[in-house]
């Protein structure tokens, strides 16, 4: 599952920086996580790091998203050039 930052969001911007995708970006209101881009940092960590980081625990799976550990590595390797 790509991940989904909750209202919850504080806007701290910690998040932002170690996502390794770029798929965080500052919304109109709160950050937000292009699920495009986001792998939950498989191929790159073994936890996303945007969750270690959040100080308020705001950073769920989206449950509207689905996706399997292969998915996500299809996902990374298409986006490191790497498909």
């Amino acid at each position: 599952m790509a991940l989904i930052i909750t209202d919850d969001c504080i806007n701290c911007a910690v998040c932002e920086p170690e996502c390794p995708n770029e798929a965080i970006f500052e919304g109109e209101e709160i950050y937000e996580i292009n699920p495009d881009l986001c792998t939950e940092c498989v191929g790159h960590f073994d936890v996303p790091q945007c969750q270690l980081v959040c100080p308020v625990d705001c950073i769920p799976q989206d449950p509207e998203r689905p996706e399997s550990g292969d998915q996500l590595m299809e996902r990374y390797r298409a986006l490191t050039g790497q498909a």
